[in-house]
Protein backbone atom coordinates (compact mmCIF):
# COMPACT_ATOMS: atom_id res chain seq x y z
CA UNK A 1 0.00 0.00 0.00
CA UNK A 2 1.33 3.77 -0.67
CA UNK A 3 2.09 5.70 2.36
CA UNK A 4 4.28 8.75 3.65
CA UNK A 5 6.92 8.00 5.96
CA UNK A 6 10.34 8.81 6.87
CA UNK A 7 13.45 7.17 9.01
CA UNK A 8 15.53 9.68 10.19
CA UNK A 9 14.11 12.92 12.41
CA UNK A 10 14.57 16.15 11.48
CA UNK A 11 13.86 19.74 9.44
CA UNK A 12 10.95 19.59 6.51
CA UNK A 13 13.08 21.11 4.47
CA UNK A 14 15.48 17.82 4.61
CA UNK A 15 15.06 16.14 1.47
CA UNK A 16 14.63 12.84 3.22
CA UNK A 17 11.78 14.39 5.92
CA UNK A 18 9.27 13.03 4.34
CA UNK A 19 9.48 10.12 1.36
CA UNK A 20 6.55 8.35 -0.79
CA UNK A 21 6.80 4.27 0.07
CA UNK A 22 5.54 1.34 0.12
CA UNK A 23 4.14 -0.46 2.88
CA UNK A 24 2.47 -3.90 3.60
CA UNK A 25 -1.43 -3.76 4.00
CA UNK A 26 -2.14 -4.36 8.07
CA UNK A 27 -4.36 -7.13 8.57
CA UNK A 28 -7.82 -6.81 11.05
CA UNK A 29 -7.87 -8.65 14.36
CA UNK A 30 -9.19 -8.46 17.44
CA UNK A 31 -11.29 -5.08 18.22
CA UNK A 32 -9.26 -3.17 15.26
CA UNK A 33 -11.21 -2.14 12.16
CA UNK A 34 -8.96 -1.51 8.75
CA UNK A 35 -10.06 1.23 7.24
CA UNK A 36 -9.42 2.76 3.62
CA UNK A 37 -8.42 5.80 4.11
CA UNK A 38 -10.35 9.04 1.95
CA UNK A 39 -8.60 12.11 3.57
CA UNK A 40 -6.52 12.97 6.29
CA UNK A 41 -5.59 16.17 8.15
CA UNK A 42 -2.09 17.60 9.54
CA UNK A 43 -1.66 18.59 13.36
CA UNK A 44 1.09 20.20 15.30
CA UNK A 45 1.91 16.50 16.92
CA UNK A 46 2.83 15.54 13.23
CA UNK A 47 5.27 18.28 13.12
CA UNK A 48 6.69 17.85 16.97
CA UNK A 49 7.23 14.01 16.25
CA UNK A 50 8.79 14.19 12.42
CA UNK A 51 11.51 16.36 14.00
CA UNK A 52 12.21 14.68 17.23
CA UNK A 53 11.35 11.36 17.09
CA UNK A 54 13.16 8.70 14.63
CA UNK A 55 11.73 5.06 14.04
CA UNK A 56 14.03 1.48 14.91
CA UNK A 57 16.65 1.43 12.41
CA UNK A 58 15.89 0.77 9.09
CA UNK A 59 12.40 1.64 9.32
CA UNK A 60 9.48 3.69 8.25
CA UNK A 61 7.80 5.92 10.58
CA UNK A 62 4.10 6.62 9.28
CA UNK A 63 2.36 9.66 10.63
CA UNK A 64 -0.60 11.16 10.90
CA UNK A 65 -3.54 11.43 13.71
CA UNK A 66 -6.95 12.61 11.64
CA UNK A 67 -8.54 9.89 9.18
CA UNK A 68 -11.46 9.68 7.38
CA UNK A 69 -12.29 6.74 5.21
CA UNK A 70 -14.27 3.46 5.05
CA UNK A 71 -14.19 0.26 6.71
CA UNK A 72 -12.90 -2.55 4.82
CA UNK A 73 -12.26 -5.24 7.90
CA UNK A 74 -13.17 -5.66 11.04
CA UNK A 75 -11.21 -7.94 14.01
CA UNK A 76 -13.20 -10.98 15.32
CA UNK A 77 -14.08 -8.50 18.64
CA UNK A 78 -15.75 -5.79 17.01
CA UNK A 79 -19.17 -4.72 17.72
CA UNK A 80 -19.56 -1.22 16.50
CA UNK A 81 -18.74 -1.23 12.86
CA UNK A 82 -19.23 -2.95 9.85
CA UNK A 83 -17.24 -3.05 6.56
CA UNK A 84 -18.59 -0.28 4.15
CA UNK A 85 -19.49 1.83 6.92
CA UNK A 86 -18.03 5.73 6.89
CA UNK A 87 -15.80 6.44 9.89
CA UNK A 88 -13.69 9.36 11.56
CA UNK A 89 -10.55 9.26 14.17
CA UNK A 90 -7.69 10.21 15.33
CA UNK A 91 -5.95 7.18 16.41
CA UNK A 92 -3.34 6.53 18.59
CA UNK A 93 0.43 8.00 19.49
CA UNK A 94 1.58 5.04 19.60
CA UNK A 95 0.36 3.13 16.97
CA UNK A 96 1.64 3.76 13.37
CA UNK A 97 -0.64 6.59 12.05
CA UNK A 98 -3.09 7.32 9.11
CA UNK A 99 -0.71 8.43 6.45
CA UNK A 100 -1.65 5.47 4.48
CA UNK A 101 -4.01 3.70 1.93
CA UNK A 102 -5.09 1.24 4.96
CA UNK A 103 -4.61 2.01 8.58
CA UNK A 104 -5.77 -0.21 11.56
CA UNK A 105 -7.68 1.50 14.28
CA UNK A 106 -9.30 0.61 17.56
CA UNK A 107 -12.87 0.64 17.40
CA UNK A 108 -13.52 2.22 20.26
CA UNK A 109 -12.07 5.53 19.30
CA UNK A 110 -13.51 5.85 16.11
CA UNK A 111 -16.99 7.84 15.36
CA UNK A 112 -19.22 7.60 12.62
CA UNK A 113 -18.68 10.08 10.27
CA UNK A 114 -20.98 13.46 9.70
CA UNK A 115 -23.80 12.99 6.91
CA UNK A 116 -23.92 16.07 5.68
CA UNK A 117 -20.20 17.36 4.90
CA UNK A 118 -17.37 15.51 2.64
CA UNK A 119 -14.49 13.27 3.65
CA UNK A 120 -11.89 16.28 3.37
CA UNK A 121 -14.32 18.56 5.40
CA UNK A 122 -14.92 15.83 8.06
CA UNK A 123 -11.26 14.93 8.04
CA UNK A 124 -10.40 18.40 10.16
CA UNK A 125 -12.28 17.41 13.23
CA UNK A 126 -11.73 14.32 14.82
CA UNK A 127 -8.07 15.02 16.93
CA UNK A 128 -9.40 18.81 17.52
CA UNK A 129 -12.42 18.33 18.49
CA UNK A 130 -11.14 15.60 20.88
CA UNK A 131 -8.91 17.99 22.41
CA UNK A 132 -11.60 20.80 22.53
CA UNK A 133 -14.21 18.41 23.99
CA UNK A 134 -11.99 17.02 26.55
CA UNK A 135 -10.26 20.12 28.18
CA UNK A 136 -14.25 22.04 28.11
CA UNK A 137 -16.06 19.28 29.50
CA UNK A 138 -13.79 16.66 31.32
CA UNK A 139 -10.69 18.58 32.81
CA UNK A 140 -12.48 22.51 32.88
CA UNK A 141 -15.75 20.94 33.82
CA UNK A 142 -17.07 24.66 31.73
CA UNK A 143 -20.89 23.30 32.68
CA UNK A 144 -19.85 24.32 36.73
CA UNK A 145 -19.68 27.71 37.44
CA UNK A 146 -17.03 29.68 39.82
CA UNK A 147 -18.69 31.55 42.47
CA UNK A 148 -18.00 35.57 41.69
CA UNK A 149 -16.44 34.99 38.25
CA UNK A 150 -17.67 36.16 35.36
CA UNK A 151 -19.43 32.85 33.04
CA UNK A 152 -16.60 33.64 30.27
CA UNK A 153 -13.61 31.90 28.84
CA UNK A 154 -10.69 32.95 27.42
CA UNK A 155 -9.25 31.18 24.10
CA UNK A 156 -5.60 31.93 23.62
CA UNK A 157 -5.14 30.88 20.15
CA UNK A 158 -8.14 31.31 18.97
CA UNK A 159 -7.71 30.82 15.07
CA UNK A 160 -5.75 27.56 15.51
CA UNK A 161 -7.32 23.98 15.50
CA UNK A 162 -7.90 23.41 18.38
CA UNK A 163 -9.51 27.35 19.46
CA UNK A 164 -11.57 26.92 16.24
CA UNK A 165 -13.41 24.29 17.29
CA UNK A 166 -13.48 24.91 20.80
CA UNK A 167 -15.25 28.20 20.12
CA UNK A 168 -18.30 26.25 18.62
CA UNK A 169 -18.24 23.53 21.11
CA UNK A 170 -18.82 26.61 23.88
CA UNK A 171 -21.55 28.21 21.74
CA UNK A 172 -23.45 25.29 20.66
CA UNK A 173 -23.39 23.77 24.23
CA UNK A 174 -23.11 26.41 27.33
CA UNK A 175 -24.34 30.33 27.62
CA UNK A 176 -20.75 31.19 28.14
CA UNK A 177 -19.10 34.24 26.90
CA UNK A 178 -16.43 33.47 24.77
CA UNK A 179 -13.17 35.60 24.52
CA UNK A 180 -10.73 34.83 22.06
CA UNK A 181 -7.23 35.78 20.94
CA UNK A 182 -6.44 36.55 17.67
CA UNK A 183 -3.60 39.09 16.55
CA UNK A 184 -4.31 39.08 12.36
CA UNK A 185 -7.09 40.62 10.40
CA UNK A 186 -7.81 37.29 8.71
CA UNK A 187 -7.68 35.59 12.47
CA UNK A 188 -9.94 37.94 13.96
CA UNK A 189 -12.54 38.01 11.22
CA UNK A 190 -12.45 33.91 11.82
CA UNK A 191 -12.74 33.55 15.60
CA UNK A 192 -15.58 36.24 15.20
CA UNK A 193 -17.01 34.29 12.08
CA UNK A 194 -16.83 30.73 14.72
CA UNK A 195 -18.57 32.60 17.15
CA UNK A 196 -16.43 34.48 19.68
CA UNK A 197 -18.33 37.35 21.63
CA UNK A 198 -14.94 39.33 21.95
CA UNK A 199 -11.70 39.22 20.10
CA UNK A 200 -7.87 40.68 22.01
CA UNK A 201 -5.11 40.32 20.29
CA UNK A 202 -2.50 37.89 21.85
CA UNK A 203 1.10 40.24 20.42
CA UNK A 204 -0.45 43.00 23.39
CA UNK A 205 -0.67 42.53 27.24
CA UNK A 206 -3.92 40.30 28.09
CA UNK A 207 -5.46 41.41 31.65
CA UNK A 208 -5.67 44.74 30.52
CA UNK A 209 -7.30 43.99 27.20
CA UNK A 210 -9.76 41.47 29.33
CA UNK A 211 -9.91 43.96 31.81
CA UNK A 212 -11.29 46.47 29.31
CA UNK A 213 -14.44 44.47 28.45
CA UNK A 214 -16.01 45.24 31.33
CA UNK A 215 -17.52 41.95 31.92
CA UNK A 216 -15.30 40.70 34.97
CA UNK A 217 -12.69 38.17 35.79
CA UNK A 218 -13.25 34.87 33.36
CA UNK A 219 -13.89 31.89 35.03
CA UNK A 220 -12.17 30.02 32.68
CA UNK A 221 -8.59 30.39 30.65
CA UNK A 222 -7.80 27.13 27.83
CA UNK A 223 -4.42 28.35 26.59
CA UNK A 224 -3.59 26.42 23.07
CA UNK A 225 -0.20 28.09 22.43
CA UNK A 226 2.51 29.73 23.98
CA UNK A 227 2.03 29.17 27.20
CA UNK A 228 5.06 30.40 28.94
CA UNK A 229 4.62 34.00 27.11
CA UNK A 230 1.35 34.66 28.73
CA UNK A 231 1.51 32.78 32.08
CA UNK A 232 2.09 35.96 33.84
CA UNK A 233 -1.36 37.53 32.25
CA UNK A 234 -3.09 34.40 32.88
CA UNK A 235 -2.40 34.62 36.55
CA UNK A 236 -3.26 38.37 36.71
CA UNK A 237 -6.62 37.87 34.30
CA UNK A 238 -7.86 34.96 35.70
CA UNK A 239 -10.58 34.81 38.82
CA UNK A 240 -10.24 33.68 42.06
CA UNK A 241 -10.64 29.67 42.35
CA UNK A 242 -11.02 29.58 38.12
CA UNK A 243 -9.83 27.16 36.04
CA UNK A 244 -7.26 26.68 33.83
CA UNK A 245 -6.24 24.08 31.02
CA UNK A 246 -3.27 24.35 28.31
CA UNK A 247 -2.34 21.51 25.61
CA UNK A 248 0.86 22.89 24.74
CA UNK A 249 4.40 22.07 25.80
CA UNK A 250 6.38 24.76 27.68
CA UNK A 251 9.88 23.66 28.35
CA UNK A 252 9.06 24.82 31.87
CA UNK A 253 6.07 26.16 33.53
CA UNK A 254 6.30 28.00 37.02
CA UNK A 255 2.60 27.71 38.29
CA UNK A 256 3.00 28.95 41.85
CA UNK A 257 1.65 32.42 40.91
CA UNK A 258 -1.76 30.22 40.63
CA UNK A 259 -1.46 29.53 44.52
CA UNK A 260 -2.74 32.81 45.41
CA UNK A 261 -6.20 32.36 43.41
CA UNK A 262 -6.70 29.11 44.52
CA UNK A 263 -6.63 28.00 40.42
CA UNK A 264 -6.53 24.42 39.42
CA UNK A 265 -4.50 23.63 36.47
CA UNK A 266 -5.59 20.78 33.75
CA UNK A 267 -3.11 19.42 31.34
CA UNK A 268 -5.11 17.77 28.00
CA UNK A 269 -3.21 15.15 26.00
CA UNK A 270 -6.14 13.43 23.78
CA UNK A 271 -3.70 10.45 23.28
CA UNK A 272 -3.99 9.87 27.09
CA UNK A 273 -7.15 7.40 26.81
CA UNK A 274 -5.96 5.23 24.02
CA UNK A 275 -2.15 4.98 24.84
CA UNK A 276 -3.50 3.66 28.97
CA UNK A 277 -6.65 1.87 26.98
CA UNK A 278 -8.21 3.21 30.48
CA UNK A 279 -11.48 2.11 31.31
CA UNK A 280 -13.26 4.98 29.88
CA UNK A 281 -11.38 5.08 26.04
CA UNK A 282 -14.72 4.58 24.29
CA UNK A 283 -15.59 7.66 25.28
CA UNK A 284 -13.53 9.38 22.32
CA UNK A 285 -15.80 7.06 20.02
CA UNK A 286 -19.06 8.36 21.80
CA UNK A 287 -17.80 12.12 21.74
CA UNK A 288 -17.18 11.71 17.75
CA UNK A 289 -20.33 10.90 16.93
CA UNK A 290 -22.08 13.15 19.33
CA UNK A 291 -19.66 15.80 16.85
CA UNK A 292 -20.90 14.29 14.23
CA UNK A 293 -24.40 14.89 14.99
CA UNK A 294 -24.14 18.64 15.84
CA UNK A 295 -22.04 19.29 12.43
CA UNK A 296 -25.19 17.45 10.51
CA UNK A 297 -27.75 19.28 12.64
CA UNK A 298 -26.01 22.49 11.80
CA UNK A 299 -24.65 23.64 15.39
CA UNK A 300 -21.16 23.93 14.60
CA UNK A 301 -19.41 23.68 11.28
CA UNK A 302 -15.75 22.29 9.57
CA UNK A 303 -12.73 24.11 10.47
CA UNK A 304 -10.78 23.51 7.31
CA UNK A 305 -9.26 26.33 5.41
CA UNK A 306 -7.33 24.44 2.88
CA UNK A 307 -7.64 21.16 0.99
CA UNK A 308 -4.44 19.83 -1.25
CA UNK A 309 -4.68 16.95 -3.16
CA UNK A 310 -3.43 14.17 -3.00
CA UNK A 311 -1.66 12.87 -0.37
CA UNK A 312 1.82 12.57 -0.91
CA UNK A 313 4.96 13.29 0.64
CA UNK A 314 5.58 17.08 -1.62
CA UNK A 315 1.95 17.90 -0.04
CA UNK A 316 2.79 17.03 3.07
CA UNK A 317 5.62 19.02 3.53
CA UNK A 318 4.11 21.90 2.50
CA UNK A 319 1.55 21.76 5.11
CA UNK A 320 3.89 20.53 7.60
CA UNK A 321 6.04 23.97 6.83
CA UNK A 322 2.74 25.48 7.12
CA UNK A 323 1.87 24.45 10.55
CA UNK A 324 5.80 25.13 11.81
CA UNK A 325 4.85 28.48 10.87
CA UNK A 326 2.77 29.45 13.14
CA UNK A 327 0.83 31.37 10.58
CA UNK A 328 -1.74 28.70 10.35
CA UNK A 329 -5.83 29.05 10.11
CA UNK A 330 -8.06 26.30 11.19
CA UNK A 331 -7.16 22.99 9.30
CA UNK A 332 -4.95 21.92 6.61
CA UNK A 333 -6.42 18.72 5.04
CA UNK A 334 -4.93 16.40 2.42
CA UNK A 335 -7.27 14.15 0.37
CA UNK A 336 -6.76 10.83 -2.12
CA UNK A 337 -3.41 8.73 -2.86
Amino acid sequence: MKAVAYKTAGPIEAEASLADVELEKPKASGRDILVAVEAISVNPVDTKIRKGVSPEAGQWKVLGWDAVGRVVEIGDKVTSFKSGDEVFYAGSLIRPGANSQFHLVDERIVGHKPKSISNAESAALPLTAITAWEMLFDRLDIRKPVAGAANAILIIGGAGGVGSIAIQLIRALTDLTVIATASRPATQAWVKELGAHHVVDHTKPLAEQVKALGIGAPAFVFSTTETHRHLAEIIELISPQGRFGLIDDPAALDVLGFKRKAVSIHWELMFTRSIFETADMDEQGKLLNEVAELIDSGRIRTTVTDIMKPINAENLKRAHAVIESGKARGKIVLEGF
